[in-house]
């Protein structure tokens, strides 16, 4: 670990420890207080469950609500990389998720969590695209991220069942991690149950009224439930921030297949990132490949991917394209002949147009909550803590300054 990445680091758990101690100092913020706050979330993914957890945590009142079941939307259909890799742009972006890596390993110890960290291995086939990436890793490097560019006997020596010809030069960043997101956030959820949350699945939030009182009335499909504040963790599901926040948020949501197999002996100790294709393998042995650009582009798939479904309509289309991405997986990475295939997921990205997270009072209504974003397994950990923050004392953190829901979205195409 570099000297300016271990003051960093140690800089985080400062901080981390003071604004805990800050919180639960205070009887009026940690819940002994006559009048408890009751904060409804909804979306049980990743980061609603993260953010359930510091809030119960911190003594709040937490109804967990999803419309299916804990990490059954986006969080199920993500690749589920930890990462600060030169993509993170701009500089304050990758400064938080920097931080972002920083508060998984603090809550990994805190929670005991199934975290793999072996690093990452980057290349591309194209000439041009390997000069770029050289570039963005010395970027990297003023940034404080101990990324660098190594050769292919130096990668081989990392992962010895990977096929790295053609790549001269490859990109590690060995802070990288991976994760099981619908695991998490189970684990995550039952900390907070034990802490006194209550989770709600097969509840679907069908409007938010305001009270006389002043409370909020969430109604939904499993009855009325009141609340002081609202969080909309709803992930890829623009028309929820648009219904329930009055928000209309710039978002474009692009899908991608990913395929998880059954268990198979180490094959990988960290991601791989080559071209075309994501790879890295599970605490419990599953490969999860990814496509690196997105589904194809062609009509017929166009037309199954109408009405945002995360499963393919047959078992055929679904077999072709596991048989598909594990051919290019193949490519690169040696596996045993017979590899059997657990899922096929259509995974929906999360992304507001700008590359960047929304997190923050919607601009129509400041009692509801927006946290939406790419990236929310890389940030979960960092946002429930900054969230509960601003949620519980009512401050402004820093942190979360640049992606207030009420900024000017310029498009920027960063995935």
């Amino acid at each position: 670990m570099s000297d300016q990445l271990a003051i960093r680091r140690r800089r985080f758990s400062q901080w981390l420890a003071a604004s805990s101690i800050s919180l639960l100092a205070n009887p009026a913020l940690s819940g002994s207080a006559p009048k408890q706050k009751h904060i409804v979330i909804v979306g049980a993914g990743i980061v609603g469950s993260s953010i359930a957890y510091h809030l119960a945590k911190w003594g709040v009142k937490v109804t967990l609500l999803d419309r299916n079941t804990v990490a059954s939307g986006a969080s199920h259909g993500t690749f589920a990389w930890i990462n600060a890799t030169w993509a993170k742009q701009p500089e304050h972006y990758h400064a938080f998720s920097q931080t972002g890596v920083d508060a998984w390993h603090e809550l990994q110890t805190e929670l005991d969590l199934p975290i793999k960290w072996g690093g990452s291995l980057e290349w591309f086939s194209s000439a041009s695209r390997q000069q770029q990436l050289a570039t963005d890793i010395i970027e990297q490097q003023k940034w404080g991220e101990p990324a660098q560019i190594i050769d292919a006997a130096e990668a081989l020596k990392r992962e010895p069942l990977v096929n790295f010809t053609g790549a001269s030069l490859v990109a590690e960043s060995p802070r990288d991690g991976a994760l099981d997101p619908v695991v998490i956030s189970k684990l995550l959820v039952s900390a907070a149950e034990t802490l006194g949350s209550k989770t709600i699945e097969a509840c679907d939030v069908v409007n938010i009224q305001n009270a006389p009182d002043g409370q909020k009335v969430v109604q939904t499909t499993c009855g009325d439930i009141t609340a002081d504040r609202v969080v909309l963790a709803t992930g890829a599901d623009s028309s929820s921030v648009a219904r329930l926040g009055r928000f209309e948020l710039p978002q474009r949501s692009t899908a991608g297949v990913i395929v998880i197999t059954d268990p198979l002996p180490p094959l990988l100790n960290g991601i791989l990132v080559a071209p075309g294709v994501h790879i890295h393998q599970r605490i419990d042995g599953r490969l999860v490949i990814g496509e690196q650009e997105g589904a194809p582009d062609t009509e017929a798939h166009r037309a199954r991917l109408m009405g945002r479904p995360t499963a393919f309509p047959t078992a055929d289309i679904s077999a072709e394209h596991a048989r598909r991405l594990l051919t290019l997986a193949r490519q690169y990475l040696q596996m045993p002949d017979k590899v059997v295939v657990n899922e096929v997921v259509i995974g929906w990205r999360p992304l507001p147009l700008d590359g960047l997270p929304v997190i923050g009072p919607s601009p129509e209504d400041s009692d509801t909550y927006i946290a939406v974003m790419h990236s929310g397994v890389s940030l979960a950990a960092v946002v429930g803590h900054l969230v509960a923050r601003e949620l519980i004392d009512g401050v402004d953190m820093a942190e979360l300054s640049p992606y207030r829901a009420n900024r000017v979205f310029a498009s920027a195409n960063r995935y």
